[in-house]
């Protein structure tokens, strides 16, 4: 012990430095992520506001195993899975095709320009995203009204209204909002590919589209797989605020997912035990998807996070 003691002493005398910039950044993350933490126990008690803990009855597992036999749970759990898979893929590989693309622009003043358009969407709210949505695409939008003047169609489209297009529509919505945004890191790692090989890459005969898939691409893949695993850990939360404003009665069957079910039937009936249980769950099998597609990608590349 008192030999681990003074391994401990001497690494921080040495990084003493470091420590003291990140010291902030330890006490919000202790302060906001880990102390919070200690209302998991709520999960397993029967609580209601107002009243003490030790007064309420435990229950155990009553609450983890109440969201498993819901009559909606597939459907939830179904909804989730797709919106969540749909922005895995489309919404992962989006910001990677942006930033390659920004890459090859050489007028530096025009390339500032996209960047800049690119990202402002991510700065504005999903309530603005939604108005601009039902006033583009609603019964009476300009997209409507400019199909009908051309005779494309008799009759509007009822695109928000319509479950079966609620998918496309949220994952477009969402890939419009935060490519620009994700392709950041994507762009500074391909800034940080040693410039060498490109001039290389010329001698041997390789054009823009050779260079971008056999120098490029394999710059940033441990930055590809890195976020990826990071982003499988959010397989189970497909969002909520985008559900909540364009969802509707009639989109129920495809965009009801667990976060809105659990505000819904746990934060506004005031089940603050059957929320916090289900969103420890989802956090629980998160971690293991992480752990999971981390153990594959070491398998299988032998690159991970840890």
């Amino acid at each position: 012990m008192m030999r681990l003691q003074r391994i401990w002493k001497r690494v921080w005398y040495r990084e003493r430095e470091l420590w003291s910039i990140n010291l902030f950044a330890i006490a919000w993350v202790v302060v906001f992520a880990y102390i919070p933490m200690y209302g998991i126990i709520y999960s397993f008690f029967n609580y209601f506001p107002g009243k003490k803990l030790s007064d309420s009855e435990f229950v155990g597992l009553k609450y983890y195993i109440e969201f498993f036999s819901l009559p909606d749970v597939w459907l939830i759990l179904r909804n989730t899975l797709v919106i969540s898979g749909l922005n895995l893929t489309l919404g992962f590989v989006a910001p990677i095709i942006l930033a390659l693309l920004i890459n090859e622009i050489r007028m530096v003043n025009f390339k500032r320009v996209i960047q800049t358009v690119s990202y402002l969407p991510h700065f504005v709210s999903w309530i603005v995203v939604a108005s601009i949505i039902f006033t583009m695409l609603g019964n009476e939008g300009i997209v409507n009204e400019v199909l009908m003047k051309l005779g494309w169609i008799q009759e509007p489209l009822h695109i928000i209204g319509e479950g079966k297009y609620f998918w496309g529509l949220l994952t477009f919505s969402n890939i419009w909002k935060g490519i620009g945004w994700s392709s950041i890191i994507y762009i500074a790692a391909i800034a940080g590919i040693d410039q060498e090989l490109y001039q290389a890459g010329a001698v041997d005969g390789l054009g823009r589209f050779g260079m971008a898939w056999h120098i490029t691409l394999p710059g940033v893949r441990p930055t590809v797989l890195l976020l990826f695993i990071l982003g499988v850990g959010s397989l189970l939360n497909a969002g909520f605020e985008q559900q909540l404003l364009l969802g509707s009665p009639t989109t129920r069957e495809y965009h009801e997912v667990i976060d809105t079910y659990v505000y819904r039937y746990g934060i506004q009936l005031g089940r603050y035990s059957f929320a916090t249980a289900v969103g420890f769950m989802s956090s629980i099998l998160g971690l293991a998807l992480v752990l999971l597609t981390n153990k594959l990608s070491k398998k299988l590349t032998d690159m991970s996070i840890i």
